[in-house]
C-alpha cells in the first residue's frame, strides 16, 4: 500500500470518529436513538480503519495525528455547528498540537516518508 492511500485511511479515520463525536454530542447523553447508532457505527469503523494503518505507520505516530488532526477537526464543528467558541489559550492549544505533529512527520525518523 502506498504512504498516500495510507494517510487517505488514517484521514478517513479521523473524519470517521469525528462524525462519532459529533453524534455523541447530538445523543444528549445516549438518550437519542439515531445518533447514539451513527456513534456505535462511526466508532467501530474509525477503529477498524484505523488499525489498516497500523499495518505501515507506527502505532504512536499514527494516534499522534490521528487525536491532533481530531481534536482539531471536532473544535471546528464545535464552532461552526455547535456555535462553541474558542478562547485565545485554547487557539493557541491547537496550533501547538498542529506544530508538533508537523515536526514529528516531517522531522523524525520513526516515520516512513
Amino acid at each position: 500500500m502506498s504512504p498516500a492511500a495510507v494517510y487517505a485511511l488514517l484521514f478517513a479515520a479521523i473524519v470517521l470518529e469525528v462524525i462519532g463525536t459529533t453524534a455523541l454530542q447530538l445523543s444528549q447523553q445516549l438518550t437519542r436513538f439515531w445518533p447514539s447508532v451513527l456513534l456505535v457505527v462511526c466508532y467501530a469503523a474509525a477503529f477498524y480503519v484505523l488499525s489498516l494503518t497500523l499495518k505501515v505507520i507506527p502505532v504512536g505516530i499514527a494516534y499522534a495525528i490521528w487525536s491532533a488532526l481530531g481534536i482539531v477537526l471536532i473544535s471546528v464543528v464545535g464552532l461552526v455547528y455547535f456555535k462553541q467558541r474558542l478562547d485565545l489559550p485554547a487557539v493557541i492549544g491547537l496550533g501547538l498540537i498542529i506544530t508538533g505533529v508537523l515536526v514529528v512527520n516531517l522531522f523524525s525518523k520513526s516515520v516512513s516518508h
